[in-house]
């Protein structure tokens, strides 16, 4: 059950990336008021929140009505979970896990983002989505570990939380240095997992005998 909660937990902390939605959101909302602020932060989380709950929920109900097996599932999450590893530990954007060009553009002309593109694609964007899903089908009848991952999914939505509500301070104290330097080591840890999860997809497909 720890282990399950430390590999989710690792995942969730990189593909939501908690300080670089902090620092995104302190600059996209450079005009807000505390309270607004405030406000547009615990919507958004909890807009999020309900979003990967629910996949977290009927993912596997999802993958059974789309005749998607488990290992399939895992060699495609880990595919994708590869590929935004590589960006963050190469420092880049991913629109995996953050918003593109033109979604910055039409958010910065918003009032309130709690829900675009706070909600999602920053918060619960396609790569936590897609983790939530195969983190949960992979422990699926095993409930303590289930938990685990739902009570890791909660903890990185509460930090992340925390983060948005002094997103200014976090902004000042990491600057882009220290956010590429923790975007680095996730991302590490996030790619080993990714391979982790495909070697797993192909063990679990008998492509390969034993």
């Amino acid at each position: 059950m720890l282990e399950t909660a430390i590999v989710a937990f690792t995942t969730f902390f990189a593909t939501i990336g908690p300080i670089d939605v902090a620092v995104l959101f302190a600059a996209m909302t450079p005009k807000a008021s505390s309270a607004f602020r405030r406000s547009m932060a615990i919507r958004g989380t909890l807009v999020a929140s309900l979003i990967l709950l629910t996949f977290a929920l009927i993912g596997d109900f999802l993958l059974h009505s789309l005749g998607i097996s488990l290992a399939a599932l895992k060699m495609a999450g880990g595919i994708l979970l590869l590929l935004i590893g590589i960006d963050m530990v190469f420092a880049r954007s991913s629109g995996g896990t953050s918003t593109t060009l033109e979604e910055t553009s039409e958010a910065v002309e918003k009032q309130d983002i709690s829900v675009f593109p706070l909600a999602t694609p920053l918060i619960a964007g396609p790569g936590t989505m897609g983790a939530t899903i195969l983190l949960m089908a992979n422990v699926k009848g095993d409930l303590l570990a289930e938990f685990a991952v739902v009570m890791s999914l909660v903890v990185v939505l509460l930090l992340t939380l925390t983060l948005l509500l002094v997103a200014t301070k976090v902004q000042k104290v990491f600057g882009v240095t220290g956010m590429h330097v923790v975007s680095r080591v996730f991302g590490v840890l996030l790619t080993a997992l990714a391979v982790q999860f495909m070697f797993d997809a192909i063990l679990q497909s008998g492509l390969i005998p034993g």
